[in-house]
């Protein structure tokens, strides 16, 4: 007789993906890690064929039979507006590995991971920046977060891209001087901006590697540079923009609420980012609770799923219990 999971719980983001199976009780039953997801790049039927390999791990390692999980709860990247959803969720539930599926952003697992009831905002920056708020009764707060055309600003690829720019404008003239332009090229063995906009130009040096500016720039802002301190300041008046606004729409902000940080930019804890969001939200929601997110986001895709069963709260703590 094979094993029943109640919840499949996914968390899949741009980079890698981790699955679990979730029992009744809020036992996990078996978990598994796959790749990336990245529907923009391979298309919705590659992403979730690949998201497909790491999930029969799981259901086979269980023993657990075709039909046999009561709901999928899948968080994932790149599912930045509705309409994603909707063709994500029809995907995912084509493959049958649950009666039912919910597919939500991957930001909401963060989350979801980061609090004990489904209240709360997060602001996430990692390699792109974005936030999301929910409230019990299923109301919820989100923003495209897809680039400059939604208006964001921030996130590791902009703010190496914003260093670029004001380092080039002080080697050529154009700009004030910063220290930008002598720590950027140092950090790939450059002796000038010109030299370091050469090799990205020309591919010399990987568009993907541009994020390793992102900790120079923070660097550079704690050693004093006017330029590099007044970039982390903007990113933490962005992520006060996008925790007050999420806390408005949801009525929170006068109210005791989590206010969550997650993501490599805001987990790696610069201390002029941290106190310069601590006393920007203070004075826009000040009885906001500030934290760095620790948990992992496939504990938040589990929660989410037994939020979805109407699963007991003891449920919910044996399941957070194995991931702390």
């Amino acid at each position: 007789m094979g094993v029943n999971g109640s919840v499949l719980a996914i968390d899949a983001g741009n980079s890698k993906t981790d699955v679990a199976l979730i029992g009744e009780d809020g036992t996990v039953l078996s978990t598994a890690r796959g790749g990336g997801f990245q529907p923009p790049v391979v298309g919705i039927g590659r992403a979730v064929d690949a998201l497909g390999a790491a999930v029969e791990q799981v259901l086979a390692s269980a023993g657990a039979g075709a039909g046999s999980v009561a709901h999928v709860s899948a968080c994932l990247a790149n599912a930045d507006l509705p309409v994603e959803e909707e063709q994500l969720t029809d995907a995912l539930r084509a493959r049958a590995w649950g009666r039912t599926v919910e597919v939500r952003n991957d930001t909401f697992a963060i989350l979801r991971a980061g609090i004990d009831e489904p209240r709360g905002v997060a602001v996430v920056c990692g390699a792109g920046i974005n936030c999301v708020g929910m409230v019990p009764d299923g109301r919820t707060a989100r923003f495209p977060a897809i680039g400059r055309i939604s208006g964001d600003w921030g996130g590791g690829s902009g703010l190496s891209e914003e260093a670029m720019w004001f380092a080039a404008r002080a080697e050529d003239g154009r700009g004030e001087p910063t220290e930008l332009a002598r720590t950027l090229p140092a950090h790939f063995g450059l002796g000038s901006m010109y030299a370091l906009i050469e090799a990205v130009h020309l591919g010399r040096i990987e568009a993907g590697r541009r994020h390793e500016l992102t900790p120079v720039l923070f660097a550079t802002a704690a050693a004093g540079d006017a330029a590099a301190r007044g970039l982390v300041d903007r990113l933490a008046e962005e992520v006060v923009a996008l925790a007050s606004v999420a806390l408005s729409r949801l009525d929170l902000l006068d109210e005791e609420v989590p206010v969550l940080l997650g993501g490599s930019v805001l987990a790696a804890r610069h201390p002029q980012l941290d106190d310069r969001i601590t006393g920007l939200l203070a004075a826009r929601a000040p009885k906001a609770v500030v934290r760095v997110v620790k948990e992992s986001p496939v504990l938040g895709a589990g929660l989410l799923g037994l939020d979805h069963t109407g699963a007991a709260p003891e449920v919910h703590k044996r399941l957070r219990a194995q991931y702390a």
